[in-house]
């Protein structure tokens, strides 16, 4: 049963990271590969705050939450300034520049030999210790951050951020403000990202940079992509999808090896196929031209 409850959690987990990153790739247009370094900083900073400085869980969180946003709206400012393959390369150099710290900082981050015994959460002096406790509290976070930007979303704010992506030129033109809207979309997916960083950290005890790498920021933007980019259930849908299919694969019978290769061709072979059939994605609203 343990096994279950580890495989929702890391649902839950992708979900909210797919979500995130919605927010900015599919409402706001901002195709993003640095997804998995807002991921990285929520994990570290949190994991050393609580370490270092002795701080609970949830202020932790919330340090790492706030810095985050800090160093994505450092990136934000002079990235959106580019259009187009010049914004994904310049978030392709943040993410590369990240993963480079997290693994060369070696005596903050203890780099490639990573940290251990990172502290579990705790509600009231109740310790998220176990597999389906920890199920739980996951549930809880994720199903609020979601709620969160499910309304965003929803919004006057996510209205005119759809309105920007479709048509850039005419909502300037309407007196839009096209690149603070385009700031805020993108600091508020890497602060989102931030939490589900958190809640990795805290669930596996344990973490190290080869988590947070450009394959990750990929494997994050394929979620958004098969499920559809624009939607609030397709990231969802695409997150369960993808942290669901190497499972399946286990039942095959193959060699960790062989089943690792399978699962990132069968990624890349449901890329192609959704791109040339049904760009938008499964349940998507919008397609990345």
């Amino acid at each position: 049963m343990n096994y279950l409850w580890h495989i929702l959690n890391m649902v839950g987990i992708y979900a909210m990271l797919a979500m995130s990153l919605n927010l900015a790739a599919g409402y706001g247009g901002l195709l993003s590969l640095c997804h998995a370094a807002f991921y990285g900083l929520g994990a570290y900073v949190t994991t050393l705050l609580m370490l270092s400085a002795g701080l609970n869980f949830f202020p932790a969180l919330g340090c790492a939450i706030l810095l985050t946003a800090f160093l994505s709206l450092l990136i934000a400012v002079p990235s959106l300034r580019l259009r187009g393959d010049y914004f994904v390369l310049a978030t392709l150099g943040f993410q590369i520049i990240v993963f480079a710290v997290l693994y060369n900082w070696v005596g903050l981050t203890r780099g490639p030999y990573g940290i251990t015994g990172i502290p579990v959460p705790e509600i009231f002096g109740i310790e998220i210790n176990s597999v389906a406790r920890f199920l739980v509290f996951t549930a809880v976070v994720s199903g609020i951050s979601m709620a969160i930007l499910r309304l965003l979303a929803h919004s006057p704010f996510g209205r005119v951020l759809r309105a920007v992506r479709d048509d850039e030129l005419a909502a300037a033109a309407l007196g839009k403000n096209v690149t603070m809207l385009k700031t805020v979309a993108f600091v508020l997916a890497a602060a989102f990202a931030a939490i589900p960083g958190a809640l990795f950290a805290g669930y596996m005890r344990y973490i190290d940079p080869t988590g947070f790498t450009l394959t990750e920021s990929i494997f994050i933007l394929s979620m958004v992509v098969i499920g559809g980019a624009g939607s609030f259930s397709g990231p969802l849908v695409g997150a369960v999808l993808l942290v669901l299919l190497p499972e399946a694969l286990r039942f095959l019978q193959m060699s960790d090896s062989v089943a690792a290769n399978l699962r990132q061709v069968v990624y890349g072979l449901l890329l192609i196929v959704l791109m040339r059939f049904r760009p938008q994605g499964l349940m998507g609203e919008y397609d990345f031209e």
